[in-house]
């Protein structure tokens, strides 16, 4: 047996016990890792979809041209989908993403245009903005607007859901992930509901971020919007496919914890995972009081390590943010009380 192209190599992910992080935690944790796919994330299942969706509905035509505005995952997902499909790319990002992301959005042929981060959403500067005026601009172009394109939630609903209630045998009790676009949390969170109500679907948001006191207040307070250095993850804005209704309880974790935490993975348990996934576990620790010896929580890893290496993985750059490096084993003990 053998795939026609590397878009049949998407999903089907693994679930892996998570043993020495988690041995103050009374549950199983198993971590759904998404590095195995093409595009080392979880975003290449939904950049498949979106772009399927916009053929089906005839939004983009042969020959035509992705457009999106990324934090890096996204568009590497729609990047792959741009070459096998044989579409032109360019993809908008910020300043804050890390020098990796953009050079493999590259390698792919994508064109990248980098833009502060600095700046208002809606501000013609932002990523968000340029990426709607190019669309404008760029005849036969497809804006897939990650944010409030409901084939993203889509995606997760029809493949992520799925196999995450298949490899645990329905016993899942809790699924715990980082709230960037709202779509992985929302799909997932919506179908494993439908299977079982009792399920606890918790998100992770960075400080910084405005999603957790707008799950909790339906307003938008400007005082937490402000800058943070974990990527991919939290918000500025309140996307559509963020879907409140379904997540129980929203988790914040400071960037520090997040980095640490990431660090961790790779050196406690072998994992190679993006500081998302640091900051989805960096959230359960905390949450673990919440836990029982007869839960089975399952903890999404979004996209792979390579990405952050020069900043995560960099100590220099973990010194100037203020992330002690040298005696990271100590810090997390006393951090996360392992």
């Amino acid at each position: 047996m053998y795939y026609q192209n590397v878009l049949e190599t998407i999903g089907n992910t693994p679930l892996i016990q998570l043993n020495h992080l988690t041995a103050s935690i009374p549950a199983t944790v198993l971590a759904k890792v998404e590095t195995t796919n093409p595009g080392n994330s979880a975003k290449d299942r939904m950049a498949l979809k979106m772009i399927e969706d916009a053929e089906m509905k005839g939004k983009l035509q042969p020959g035509g041209t992705i457009i999106e505005c990324t934090s890096g995952n996204t568009g590497m997902g729609l990047a792959i989908v741009g070459v096998v499909k044989g579409y032109r790319c360019i993809f908008t990002t910020t300043n804050k993403q890390s020098p990796e992301k953009i050079a493999m959005l590259r390698a792919l042929g994508a064109e990248v245009i980098v833009c502060p981060c600095e700046v208002a959403p809606y501000d013609p500067r932002s990523y968000y903005s340029v990426a709607a005026q190019l669309h404008q601009e760029i005849s036969n172009s497809f804006w897939c607007n990650q944010y409030h394109n409901p084939a993203n939630t889509q995606a997760h609903y029809e493949s992520t859901g799925p196999e995450i209630w298949q490899q645990t045998d329905g016993k899942i009790t809790h699924f715990v992930v980082g709230v960037g676009t709202g779509g992985t949390i929302s799909g997932i969170g919506r179908y494993l509901k439908e299977q079982n109500p009792a399920i606890q679907i918790w998100g992770v948001d960075p400080y910084g971020s405005v999603l957790k006191n707008y799950h909790e207040t339906g307003m938008v307070d400007q005082t937490e919007n402000y800058g943070y250095s974990t990527e991919g993850i939290g918000q500025d804005i309140i996307p559509e496919n963020v879907d409140f209704d379904t997540i129980d309880h929203i988790e914040k974790v400071t960037c520090k914890d997040a980095a640490l935490m990431t660090q961790a993975l790779a050196r406690q348990e072998a994992i190679l995972v993006g500081n998302s996934a640091g900051a989805a576990m960096a959230g359960l620790l905390q949450l673990q009081n919440r836990l029982t010896p007869q839960d089975i929580v399952v903890v999404l890893f979004h996209d792979h390590a390579s990405r952050y290496l020069g900043k995560i993985f960099n100590d220099q750059w973990m010194q100037t943010q203020g992330f002690e490096t040298k005696s990271n084993t100590v810090l997390e003990n006393k951090i996360f009380d392992i």
